[in-house]
């Protein structure tokens, strides 16, 4: 048998409350469905719609021995990370999508509802009928799932990758230490700022760079430090709160603002996209960057640029009283890789692309996607070190398939690189002080409805209050306007959720 999905990009499907309500009606397929067979032996071809996290979509080299292993045909759709929530909420309203589609904001009201109606396949069911895919543990289906339904096979993340990396040679340079509380870390970015760190006579440097991206930026790391909720907090009553309307949130605000305010952190960090706050660093720009996991790619982006630069990441900074807090992101969940009903359109499909994801998690297909052709982009040396042998073809064959992995820790690799073995295995330490979120198998309506648009309220005043332009006062305006809109009713059905999934009345 072989199976052919067909590119449906120019068709006007609707995907409206009414089709979602007919297709949540009919379960996972009809009848006739249920009862066809699949060829594990047949060619696949399909779209898929995916994100990408690099500059420029990859070559076909990886593409094709991917489609080699896999006995399939990949026919990829690249949505920049920067705009896929434009995009990927448009391609969910309006029914353009593939038959796998890469959903990683789980949090999105539109992504969320959307999942929740019906439009995607429960794969659940599925699962445990695969060698790899059976192997996704308990706890990762259960923080992916909506209402015990599971709509897609998760991403599989570390707990927390979270953390900082700062420029070692100018730490040493003004004769500082690497930072363990956040006084020391305000200190670092003063110093990185006012005292000449690149010894050039000009005052051209900043403390932090960022972006303009409150969960991936430094404030969403540095509210975690401070004891920040991740998200949410629930007491042992039940009763949740909102990040932002905790101590420790404005204790974040008061700390951000300051940095802002002293020229410590980039004036323009608001409109600052990821590439360019890593090209800031590269070029000496800026001393202090979030994401540990980005180390060796602002090391190969610095070459030609910075003499001498050596980097440090670091994990663990404590508000004072020695314990770290550091935000966990999805509960190790990553997203999903969702099958649209409309796509796939049998069981028998969906069975041969579940096949397919599952031999993307063969250490085979793990290799093609993280490290390229041995011999020809990496090598593992006599240690058992992984080791990249040409970084320009790496980034223009590879890079770009790393976010696609189902799976980031099924397999470890020893890097050769210290600075980025070093990052690794601080990401894996934080699985210990990871901050989870409550909400994330928990489900609201009036958030799946509103939740994102509410969100920007506090987005904005979260921007407005760092750069000056609001007070304590106006920010708590802020907040009140966001439970008035439709917050209250977001927390009092995440208690409800939360108490019916503790089996409490």
């Amino acid at each position: 048998m072989k199976l052919k999905t067909k590119k449906r990009w120019n068709l006007a499907l609707v995907a409206s409350l009414a089709l979602a309500t007919v297709l949540s009606g009919c379960g996972n397929g009809s009848e006739a469905d249920a009862n066809q067979t699949y060829d594990p032996n047949s060619k696949l071809e399909f779209t898929w719609l995916n994100i990408l996290h690099t500059a420029s979509p990859p070559t076909d080299v990886i593409k094709n021995k991917l489609e080699e292993y896999t006995n399939s045909k990949i026919n990829f759709s690249w949505v920049p990370d920067a705009s896929k929530e434009e995009r990927i909420t448009t391609a969910l309203a309006s029914g353009q999508l593939a038959d796998v589609v890469t959903i990683t904001m789980m949090t999105n009201s539109t992504v969320r509802n959307s999942l929740k109606s019906g439009l995607f396949w429960d794969v659940g069911p599925y699962l445990d009928s695969y060698p790899n895919l059976k192997k996704i543990p308990q706890e990762v289906r259960t923080a992916a799932s909506i209402e015990g339904h599971l709509y897609g096979v998760p991403f599989q993340k570390n707990m927390a990758r979270s953390g900082l990396i700062l420029r070692k040679d100018w730490l040493d340079k003004l004769g500082l230490e690497v930072p363990k509380t956040l006084d020391e870390l305000y200190n670092v970015a003063r110093a990185f700022t006012e005292d000449d760190p690149d010894g050039n006579g000009k005052n051209d440097t900043t403390g932090f760079g960022d972006r303009s991206d409150l969960r991936y930026s430094s404030f969403k790391t540095l509210s975690s430090y401070f004891g920040t909720p991740n998200g949410w907090a629930v007491d042992a009553n039940g009763k949740f709160t909102p990040e932002f309307d905790t101590p420790q949130y404005m204790e974040t605000l008061k700390y951000s603002h300051k940095l802002y305010e002293n020229g410590y952190l980039t004036r323009d960090f608001a409109v600052t996209a990821k590439t360019d706050q890593q090209q800031q660093f590269a070029q000496g720009r800026t001393g202090i960057y979030t994401g540990m996991v980005d180390i060796s790619s602002l090391e190969n982006m610095s070459q030609g640029l910075q003499k001498g630069m050596e980097l440090v990441p670091v994990n663990k900074i404590s508000n004072g009283d020695g314990k770290y807090h550091v935000w966990s992101e999805g509960s190790g969940v990553g997203g999903l890789l969702a099958f649209p009903k409309s796509e796939v359109k049998s069981e028998a499909e969906l069975k041969r692309l579940l096949q397919f994801v599952d031999k993307l998690l063969d250490k085979e297909a793990f290799m093609y996607m993280t490290g390229g052709i041995e011999g020809e982009h990496y090598k593992i040396d006599e240690d058992g070190s992984f080791k990249i042998i040409n970084q320009d073809k790496w980034q223009a064959d590879v890079q770009p398939f790393a976010a696609s992995r189902p799976s980031e820790v099924t397999y470890k690799l020893k890097d050769s690189n210290p600075r980025k073995q070093m990052a690794n295995e601080l990401i894996q330490e934080n699985d210990q002080y990871a901050v989870l979120d409550p909400t994330v198998p928990l489900d609201s309506q009036t958030n799946n409805e509103q939740g994102t648009e509410l969100q920007k309220i506090v987005t904005d005043a979260t921007f407005r209050y760092i750069m000056g332009e609001l007070d304590d006062e106006g920010f708590k305006q802020a907040v009140q306007s966001w439970k008035d809109a439709g917050g209250t009713r977001i927390t009092e059905e995440y208690e409800a959720a939360y108490k019916t999934s503790q089996g409490k009345s």
